[in-house]
């Protein structure tokens, strides 16, 4: 399977609009940027989003424009979901799978779109074309919210984006041993976020996770651009049989 970072950003995105840092300064010199969190998981012919934040549109377009064949949302924050609407009158909106509570919810924005609904429990998996999926049920107070865990080709991709470190024990085991891990990292360390993980938090935990590839995503303004393991908007992995290192091509320096 290959795993597209669309965005590696937080909900604000950086640079950060009237922000004058020294991570925005230089990404407004060098047109560097973080778009909002969003996934492209591609499987055989199947093409799964892995949420729809509000820089959709743009995402689709660096990506070549591809047809999306299905949805998946993880929880029913603005910058995981609204960007479902740049879907009107560019193709058939796709089918969207979620949590019943997270679907209900982002559904009910979206009433003005025909477009199919699957609810899943947490933890029991479903499929996808030729992927298995499980929502996997993580911290991100107080709403609900879940993190995924994809299996195809013969890999496992185990992604969180918005979570604090103290996820259930249930959960970290669906995580553990994945492929490529992405986790939520949204300042460095010395920050206190009470609803996320900061860098030096989502190291530690994907240290004890063990993973063949990891990535930190969900990235404010505040994280420098050079940090190890950081996801670049962008960057693709290829995971399966008889792939022994994920593919990385982190797409144009500047977006």
């Amino acid at each position: 399977m290959e795993v597209r970072l669309l965005g590696t950003g937080d909900a604000i995105g950086t640079p950060k609009v009237g922000c004058s840092c020294p991570r925005c300064r230089e990404a407004l010199l060098s047109g560097r940027e973080r778009l909002r969190t969003s996934l492209l998981v591609t499987v055989g012919g199947c093409r799964i989003l892995v949420d729809s934040g509000p820089d959709l549109r743009r995402q689709l377009l660096l990506a070549g424009s591809p047809p999306i064949d299905a949805l998946v949302w993880t929880h029913g924050h603005y910058d995981h979901f609204m960007g479902f609407g740049e879907f009107y009158r560019v193709q058939d909106p796709p089918p969207v799978h979620a949590a019943p509570e997270v679907l209900d919810y982002c559904g009910q924005i979206f009433s003005f779109l025909d477009f199919h609904r699957h609810p899943h429990p947490p933890y029991e998996p479903f499929a996808i074309g030729g992927a298995t999926l499980t929502l996997v049920p993580v911290n991100h107070p107080p709403g609900p919210a879940y993190g995924l865990r994809l299996e195809a080709d013969g890999a496992v991709l185990a992604y969180t984006s918005d979570t604090r470190a103290e996820i259930p024990g249930r959960s970290l085991s669906l995580f553990a041993d994945a492929d490529l891990l992405l986790l939520d990292a949204i300042a460095p360390a010395g920050f206190h976020i009470r609803k996320h993980m900061t860098y030096d938090q989502a190291t530690a935990l994907a240290a004890h996770l063990r993973p063949k590839e990891f990535r930190c995503v969900h990235l404010a303004h505040m994280v420098p651009w050079d940090l190890p393991h950081l996801g670049r908007d962008g960057e693709v992995f290829v995971l399966g049989d008889h792939v022994d290192v994920p593919a990385r091509s982190p797409g144009p320096p500047h977006l």
